[in-house]
């Protein structure tokens, strides 16, 4: 029945070879890499218009030349990011680039930044998604956590069912995303050309403020470039390209960079010119789409399409979280499981774990992207700053051809980012300091798995000077309940193993049983020997271990091993299971941690 679930949920399996068909072209790569960032165009307005209305709404005109600082800033990401792709083409992005020319520690850095960075972007867009679903419809307020969740299931599945599958799929809503706001954007701008948007619901440029400061300035851009989230994905995933996947990738980059300066600009000006002032029920781009329409059809159309780009933006996080984890899970930094491919030849183990964890922050956080987007805009300007540090060590090192403009550019990028970083420290510490903890932790906790790979590894390797202890012979242990078939098979399993001896072991929990038994037993395998063992406790587990524990030391004397053969019966339905004890799981469970116990199941198939 499980297995038809998946079918039906994810699709057939894939043979290896299908490999080079799941890579993306540029036009699906724009839509699944460059949801994340476009989306920010829905929100990152409206962190700006935040900070600014705690002095007045006079202060709104401040958010032109933030617009044209956070610009300025996506441009040299955007060159940053293209020499990086070039110098790394097989991908990896801040975690490589840092590891190789920094060291391994800022590499860690960069990596678990990115890590929890891809969570967030799933937590953030889908709360930001569910926002604009409750502001076309109030009354679905209270349910923004279902909501949310279900949400992140729906994707979770799509990209399971493999890249390019779910990337035909989700490439009609953000291109409708971006056709909606040029609409929005060309009729808003044609209205207040026409004088058909008072110029009175605004201040003008220049008007001076009281109570505003450069602190608050500082703060209002800081929230601004939460709109450059997301940039740094196409470096991570230039192996998903179709070839050659450099050029492929960089183009793609350009695209990427062009759309959201334009989207970004155009969605600033309008709430400025509109007067429009963030609420709690209703986002700036409704608001903006409502005084330009109406509630109309276009209306609803402009919402429903942020709210797609806006939950489907999580998709930037499904297709780069993979390929981040699969590059630290190969140098052994997390589990090896991140590593291997699911049956649509996508990292499933990292597609599974990135959205179970963006539910649990969904659920932990009430679905509030106000209080996600301070931490997920840290949690990416943190590489950002060592891949472009990390890229002026390399310039400086190597020295190509061409390299002082390389490393110019490199330089304004990290300069620029490093500064923006310490504003939201300084700034948003109350909202932020939770990344000055959990980061050490999960670098600590990099290195212990490290530590444990490298420790496991010098043990299994064969060129270790560990000398192999020789197995003179071997003892045999059987648990046993009753005398059954079952019994009766591991038995007949045991003997086949020409063994040096066998003994059957059996737990009493009364003195008459005891004698009883070992009556029976005697008349039915008399060639066997029996140890009962009584429990004055009711536990079978505590007196069989005990006695497993004598046999085993007194064997390892004369290099012995001890093998337990654990009888179990198999049920022709999985759910009979649940009728049984599963004794024979728990003996199991308990002794494969014992030193120098073999433990095997032997089982006895049911037919009815």
């Amino acid at each position: 029945m499980f297995s038809s679930v998946k079918r039906f949920l994810i699709g057939r399996p894939l043979k290896s070879t299908e490999l080079g068909d799941q890579r993306l072209n540029k036009r699906k790569a724009l839509a699944i890499l460059s949801s994340d960032a476009l989306s920010s165009v829905a929100y990152g307005p409206e962190q700006v218009l935040l900070v600014l209305m705690t002095v007045s709404a006079v202060a709104f005109w401040y958010s032109i030349p933030i617009a044209l600082g956070v610009l300025f800033l996506l441009l040299a990401l955007i060159l940053s990011y293209r020499q990086i792709i070039f110098a790394y083409p097989h991908g990896g992005g801040a975690y490589v680039v840092s590891k190789e020319n920094l060291g391994v520690n800022p590499g860690l850095i960069a990596g678990g930044s990115l890590l929890v960075d891809y969570i967030l972007t799933v937590a953030v867009s889908v709360s930001a998604g569910t926002d604009a679903i409750t502001s076309a419809f109030p009354s679905l307020h209270g349910y923004n956590v279902i909501i949310a969740s279900l949400l992140v299931v729906f994707i979770t599945i799509l990209n399971l069912r493999g890249i390019t599958e779910s990337a035909s799929i989700l490439a009609y809503p953000v291109y409708l995303f971006v056709l909606a706001l040029f609409i929005l954007i060309g009729v808003g701008l044609f209205h207040i050309v026409t004088g058909d948007v008072s110029p009175d619901l605004h201040a003008p440029i220049g008007t001076p403020v009281a109570g505003i400061s450069l602190f608050l300035l500082l703060r209002a851009f800081a929230s601004g470039s939460s709109a450059l989230t997301g940039v740094e994905a196409i470096s991570n995933a230039i192996p998903t390209f179709k070839d050659p996947a450099p050029n492929n990738a960089a183009k793609t980059l350009l695209s990427m960079g062009f759309l959201l300066a334009l989207l970004f600009s155009g969605i600033v000006y309008l709430a400025y010119y509109y007067g429009i002032s963030p609420r709690a029920d209703e986002t700036v781009v409704s608001q903006i789409a409502a005084e330009t329409f109406g509630r109309n059809f276009m209306y609803y159309f402009i919402q429903g399409t942020t709210a797609l780009i806006l939950v489907l933006a999580a998709n930037t996080g499904y297709s780069a979280f993979p390929l981040l984890a699969f590059n630290l899970a190969k140098d052994k930094y997390i589990a090896r499981m991140f590593t291997i491919r699911g049956d649509r030849l996508g990292y499933s183990n990292g597609i599974i774990t990135l959205g179970v964890t963006s539910i649990i922050l969904i659920i932990i956080f009430k679905g509030q992207t106000e209080q996600l987007i301070p931490l997920y805009a840290v949690g990416v300007f943190i590489p950002f700053t060592l891949s472009q540090t990390g890229m002026l060590v390399k310039w400086i090192r190597e020295k190509p051809k061409g390299w002082i403009v390389k490393l110019t550019i490199n330089f304004v990028g990290a300069l620029i980012s490093f500064t923006v970083m310490m504003i939201f420290f300084l700034t948003k510490f109350g909202q932020v300091w939770p990344v000055l903890i959990f980061l050490p932790l999960i670098v600590f906790g990099f290195h212990r798995i490290k530590k444990h790979y490298d420790s496991v590894g010098e043990q299994l390797r064969l060129q270790n000077n560990e000398p192999a202890i020789p197995i003179e012979g071997n003892i045999i242990i059987v648990p046993v309940a009753g005398m059954t078939h079952v019994v009766e098979n591991s038995l007949n399993y045991a003997k086949s193993l020409s063994a040096d001896q066998i003994i059957a072991v059996y737990v009493a929990f009364e003195r008459d049983d005891e004698k009883l038994f070992e009556a029976k037993w005697n008349k039915w395998q008399p060639d066997v020997r029996l140890v009962t063992l009584n429990s004055y406790y009711r536990s079978i587990i505590q007196p069989l271990t005990k006695f497993i524990d004598t046999v085993e030391h007194k064997a390892s004397e004369s290099n012995y091993r001890v093998t337990v053969l654990i009888p179990q019966f198999i049920p022709k339905k999985s759910w009979h299971n649940i009728l049984h004890n599963q004794s024979s799981l728990l003996i199991r469970a308990y002794l494969l941690y014992r030193r120098n116990v073999i433990v095997a199941t032997v089982p006895y198939h049911l037919k009815k």
